[in-house]
């Protein structure tokens, strides 16, 4: 079933790149984390939808989270930490505001399949998340046309490892903070939309 194969080669594709995360870039991005003033996350498209909820579980965890874009967003500072989700490392509005960052003093921690990308060579700071981004969409086109291999579209890979891999980073700041889950459940939203 396509459904299925489709999911197993998602969860295949996260558990390898779990098994190939560098513990030293987790463990500063973990300790960059918890230094920060305040954290400010920004992505494009799905990898903004997955950096939105890591800002939230940072705000249950009672550190300070603003996502860039937002218009209750306030100014950026040099004691800030940017926080860039970007598969490929060159999504051009990623890319900017980094480059603004930057000017500004704050540091920047990229999440990014692409190191050696522009977003790469900007950060302070690099957690390499391997992933299907869209920069592969092309190659991958072909590979399946040719194999009939089932293959996510666009950046799946990437999105769908970031959002467990912030998972993971929220568990072991609930460690190191000490904070337990009724802690961050008296910091969730109260108010909702109700139908």
């Amino acid at each position: 079933m396509p459904v299925k194969s489709a999911m197993k080669h998602i969860a295949d594709h996260i558990h390898k790149t779990i098994e190939r995360l560098d513990d030293k870039e987790v463990d500063v991005m973990v300790d960059s984390v918890q230094k920060a003033n305040r954290i400010f996350i920004m992505g494009v498209g799905r990898s903004g939808l997955v950096a939105k909820a890591f800002a939230m579980r940072l705000v249950h965890l009672g550190l300070t989270a603003h996502v860039i874009g937002e218009t209750t967003t306030p100014s950026i500072s040099k004691d800030d930490l940017l926080i860039a989700v970007s598969g490929s490392g060159t999504t051009s509005s990623v890319v900017k505001s980094v480059e603004i960052a930057k000017h500004i003093g704050t540091k920047v921690l990229a999440i990014t399949s692409y190191p050696k990308s522009d977003l790469g060579n900007l950060a302070d700071h690099i957690v390499k998340i391997e992933g299907r981004t869209k920069v592969d969409a092309s190659t991958d086109e072909i590979k399946r046309e040719l194999t009939g291999e089932q293959l996510t579209p666009l950046g799946t890979l990437f999105e769908d490892t970031v959002l467990i891999f912030f998972d993971g980073i929220v568990a072991k700041l609930m460690t190191n903070l000490g904070k337990g889950e009724m802690e961050m459940k008296r910091r969730h939203a109260k108010l909702e939309w109700f139908y």
